[in-house]
């Protein structure tokens, strides 16, 4: 019993750190309808503006859309772009809201993260921070995880 108690509390912490960046700083976001952090701590709430300019992360399995069934669409908490669907979501099983893909390429900025393990996602028109995205999703829709994190989405029902 001590054992299991043990591997699961390390595979918890494995779990935080796959959608975690390890850096957390707040720097100048960039792209065309970037804004300077000080409007952006303005605009969002405190626990958004840690997730997308601090490139925070949420805690698994607690927080809004990782359980979220329901049709419909998820768009940016910054600009309301929309940036993923529920057609594209899955159940990762990492207790965030998990996509095989964006709504287009061309809404996403993929860049390694300062670490150089992982990919962080970022929305394309403001460069904020979404989440990241692995190589472990379902082989049959192209085998991406994008892991993303609530606090940057807002979801819209059908």
């Amino acid at each position: 019993m001590k054992k299991l108690s043990v591997i699961l509390s390390v595979a918890a912490f494995a779990a935080i750190l796959s959608c975690q960046d390890i850096n957390g700083q707040a720097q100048q976001p960039k792209g065309p309808k970037s804004k300077p952090v000080a409007e952006w701590k303005k605009q969002l709430n405190s626990n958004t503006y840690r997730i997308m300019v601090e490139k925070g992360t949420e805690p698994p399995f607690h927080n809004a859309y990782w359980n979220n069934h329901e049709k419909g669409v998820y768009v940016s908490a910054a600009t309301g772009d929309v940036l993923f669907t529920s057609d594209t979501k899955f159940d990762s099983g990492t207790g965030w809201p998990s996509f095989t893909k964006p709504v287009s390429k061309d809404k996403v900025l993929l860049v390694t993260d300062a670490d150089g393990e992982r990919t962080e996602v970022m929305e394309r028109s403001t460069g904020l921070h979404l989440g990241h995205v692995f190589d472990d999703g379902p082989a049959n829709k192209g085998g991406k995880r994008y892991c993303m994190n609530s606090a940057a989405l807002k979801f819209i029902k059908e």
